[in-house]
């Protein structure tokens, strides 16, 4: 009698987000705040961290990046993860100690090259619409800029702004693909229609004009710089259209989409800011560059990934208030840098403050995820 032959077990598949958000937001908690008291008060620091490139660079590409790998990568073999966690590590590493250098570089080469190879494949093949197809290029981009940014020539004012421009236009089409089906959904059980929920043609607008905006801004010409900024300024325009529709005012009773709505608040009022930048030469960059970061980019990574793991424990994304109050801390970290830039009031005393509520808010979110770990009521 012949015997059963059995086809070897796949590898069981983990989501990304269970490794990589955690890690994200240690990071945020550690990194950001000890870089600001390197440059502010001369704290001993690893040699990174002592410029605004480096406070930059590792907000873009040390924790936002890792956040959009932990949203974008969906389920992954666990040796993939833990791959990817090792090869990030030793490029923040090279970065923090030896930046510039060639192990700083191959880090960042290492990095960008496993996620483009995981997320760009899975985005690639499953999209339909030319819109959603947007993601495999723009990855593509934001990893090259990545290893560009490694390098000592490169490291200035343009490679930050054209990373950043890049994580807004992805803040832009993924903020817009969490929070339309949200509300909507919410405004159903409340006996309400939203009519306007994705908004394809706005949406693929300021899709075309962000991308142009991008291969504007690099040339050095002061012609581009400005067509960028009226592209940039006609994109945060039509960012807050599309806020308005979504009706957030029916939502008072959830937070999670305040907190969204916040983020995308603060990306429109970030794009309206840089764009005026660049058009008319104004004092408004640093409050613009601040609005994308700590506002933007700082509320809808924290709130997406609280969203993320209480979803996946709980099926309820309000399950833990104490996310609420990191949201809020985060916000009022994003006030504490913008306002002062706008009116040239910048002190010591504004800047650390600002860092000391960017810390708390991405402790409390650690700690919603070790109160959701340790919970044993699961909604999985």
């Amino acid at each position: 009698m012949k015997q059963a032959t059995q086809s070897p077990r796949k590898p069981r598949k983990q989501p990304a987000s269970r490794y990589l958000f955690p890690l994200a937001a240690a990071y945020a908690a550690l990194i950001l705040p000890w870089s600001s008291l390197a440059i502010l008060l001369w704290v001993p620091a690893p040699v990174g961290l002592y410029s605004i490139f480096g406070h930059a660079h590792e907000l873009l590409v040390g924790y936002a990046m890792l956040v959009v790998a932990g949203y974008l990568l969906g389920p992954l073999e666990k040796h993939k993860l833990l791959l990817l966690v090792a090869v990030w590590l030793l490029a923040r590493l090279a970065f923090l100690f030896y930046p510039g250098s060639l192990l700083a570089w191959a880090g960042a080469m290492a990095v960008a090259g496993l996620t483009a190879s995981w997320i760009v494949p899975r985005f690639a093949r499953s999209a339909k619409k030319w819109r959603n197809k947007t993601i495999a290029p723009l990855v593509i981009i934001l990893c090259v800029l990545l290893v560009f940014a490694a390098q000592p020539y490169w490291q200035g004012q343009k490679i930050v702004i054209e990373l950043l421009l890049g994580l807004a236009l992805l803040m832009f089409f993924m903020g817009g693909r969490i929070i339309a089906p949200a509300v909507a959904g919410y405004l159903i059980r409340q006996q309400r229609t939203l009519k306007a929920r994705v908004q394809p043609q706005l949406e693929g607008t300021v899709l075309i004009m962000m991308f142009a905006a991008l291969l504007l801004y690099p040339w050095p010409s002061t012609l581009t710089e400005q067509a960028a900024g009226v592209l940039l300024l006609c994109s945060g325009a039509l960012t807050g259209v599309r806020l308005l529709r979504w009706q957030l005012w029916h939502c008072v009773k959830r937070a999670d989409l305040l907190l969204l709505a916040s983020g995308y608040l603060w990306l429109a009022l970030g794009l309206l800011l840089i764009g005026s930048a660049m058009l008319f030469k104004s004092g408004l960059l640093s409050a613009g560059l601040h609005a994308l970061t700590v506002g933007a980019l700082g509320t809808l990574t924290l709130t997406v990934m609280a969203r993320t793991q209480l979803m996946q424990r709980y099926r309820d994304p309000n399950a833990r208030p104490l996310s609420h109050l990191a949201g809020i801390l985060v916000n009022c970290a994003a006030l504490l840098r913008v306002l002062p830039a706008l009116f040239g009031q910048q002190s010591n005393t504004w800047l650390l403050s600002a860092s000391l509520f960017w810390m708390l808010s991405f402790l409390l979110l650690l700690v919603v995820f070790w109160q959701s770990w340790r919970d044993p009521q699961q909604g999985a």
